[in-house]
C-alpha cells in the first residue's frame, strides 16, 4: 500500500502543518492512493525496501506529493474543500472527501479513472456502466507507460494528456458514503462489511472515530485492521538528483488494530473495477451477501435508478433545496455536513 501520513510542509502564508485537521485528508489519499497501485501496478504489487522501482511508481507518488501542482496534493484536496465552504483547517467527514476526490480526478488524464459516488445507499448499475463506457478517454500507463527518458510532469508523462484511444471501459472507482447507525455501529451491519474487505475488488474503508479517521483494510475476528494517519513528519521533498525519497510514504510498522464496535458509523466503503468484467463480478458477489444469514445489507444495487430518486450531476448541477433536505436525512450527522460539491 502506498500511504501518506500527516505532514508539516513549508512555504506560503498559510497553515505550515495538517496536524489536527488533515487526517481524513490524508486518509481519502490513501484509499485513492491504492486505487492508483491497482490501475498502474496491479493488485498484486509490493513496495520491497531498497528495490528498485518503475516509473509509474514514482508517478503514483508525485501524484500525492505536498506540493500545491500534485494532482491529489493536501493542497488540492484543502483548496477544491474552500471553494465549497469548507475553511482549510475544518475536518472533513469521509462523503465530503469522497466528493471532493472526484473532482480532482477529473484532471488526472494519466489515471484516466471512472470515479463514482454512490449516494442514497444505492448503487446504481445503469449509471456506472454509463460512466465507465465512455466513448474516448485519455490513454493511461497501461497503453503509454513511461520510459526512462519521459519528462514527467505532475505525475505523469508530459504528452499523456495529448494521447487518445478508444477506451470500451474506464477504470472504476466506485466510493460508497453510508452511515451504519445512528451514534454507534449497528451490529446487524458488521458481517456485511467484513464480507466487503474479503472481495478481490476492495479498496478498503475509511472512517475512524469521531473526530480521528482512519484507514481500514481489513479484519481479525472482531477487530479491524487500519493504517493510522497520525504521525507528523517533514514533508517529502526530492534530494540532489531529483528522485523522491519514499519510504516515510509507506509503513515502518505493523497496522494497528481496533474492535468493530468502536467503528464510527459515518463511513465510505471502496471499491476498485479495473475492467467490465471486475464491475459484474463485483455486482454478483453483492447479490450474494443477501443471501447471507445474520448479514444485514449496508445498501442496495439496483440496474435502474428508481423513478422516486431525483440525478443531479455532482460534477454539474447544484442540487436544489429537496436534494439537500434529502441528503441531510441520509447522511447528516454531528461531525460533517455531507454534501454534493459541484464544479
Amino acid at each position: 500500500l502506498c500511504v501518506s501520513f500527516l505532514s508539516s510542509f513549508p512555504g506560503g502564508t498559510g497553515p505550515t502543518s495538517d496536524t489536527g485537521w488533515g487526517c481524513m485528508l490524508r486518509c481519502g489519499q490513501m484509499i485513492f492512493a491504492q486505487a492508483l497501485v491497482c490501475r498502474h501496478l496491479g493488485r498484486d504489487w509490493r513496495w520491497i525496501k531498497g528495490k528498485r522501482q518503475t516509473d509509474a511508481y514514482f508517478n503514483v507518488l508525485n501524484a500525492f506529493v505536498d506540493k500545491k501542482d500534485s494532482y491529489y496534493s493536501i493542497h488540492q484536496i484543502a483548496q477544491m474543500g474552500v471553494g465549497e465552504g469548507k475553511s482549510i483547517g475544518q475536518w472533513y467527514g469521509p462523503n465530503t472527501v469522497a466528493q471532493v476526490l472526484k473532482k480532482l480526478a477529473t484532471f488526472d488524464t494519466w489515471s484516466s479513472l471512472a470515479v463514482h459516488i454512490a449516494m442514497d445507499n444505492t448503487v446504481v448499475m445503469e449509471e456506472i456502466r454509463r460512466l465507465c463506457q465512455s466513448s474516448f478517454s485519455c490513454a493511461g500507463a497501461a497503453a503509454f507507460p513511461a520510459v526512462e527518458s519521459d519528462v514527467l510532469y505532475n505525475g505523469c508523462p508530459a504528452d499523456a494528456g495529448g494521447r487518445e484511444r478508444l477506451s470500451l471501459w474506464k477504470p472504476l472507482v466506485l466510493l460508497i458514503p453510508l452511515r451504519l447507525g445512528l451514534t454507534e455501529i449497528n451490529e446487524a451491519y458488521i458481517e456485511t462489511l467484513k464480507h466487503c474487505f474479503m472481495m478481490p475488488q476492495s479498496l478498503g474503508v475509511i472512517g475512524g472515530k469521531p473526530n480521528s479517521a482512519h484507514y481500514f483494510i481489513g479484519y481479525v475476528g472482531e477487530e479491524l485492521i487500519y493504517l493510522d494517519p497520525h504521525t507528523t513528519q517533514p514533508a517529502v521533498e526530492p534530494n540532489d538528483s531529483g528522485c523522491l525519497p519514499d519510504e516515510s510514504f509507506h509503513c515502518q510498522h505493523p497496522p494497528c488494530r481496533m474492535s468493530i464496535a468502536e467503528l464510527d458509523p459515518s463511513i465510505a466503503v471502496g471499491f476498485f473495477c479495473n475492467t467490465e468484467e471486475d464491475f459484474n463480478d463485483w455486482c454478483q458477489q453483492i447479490k450474494k451477501l443477501s443471501l447471507v444469514r445474520g448479514a444485514l445489507p449496508m445498501f442496495e444495487l439496483v440496474e435502474r435508478q428508481p423513478s422516486h430518486f431525483s440525478n443531479p450531476d455532482v460534477l454539474n448541477l447544484t442540487p436544489d433545496s429537496s436534494d439537500a433536505d434529502r441528503l441531510e436525512r441520509f447522511f447528516d450527522s454531528e461531525d460533517e455536513d455531507f454534501e454534493i460539491l459541484s464544479l
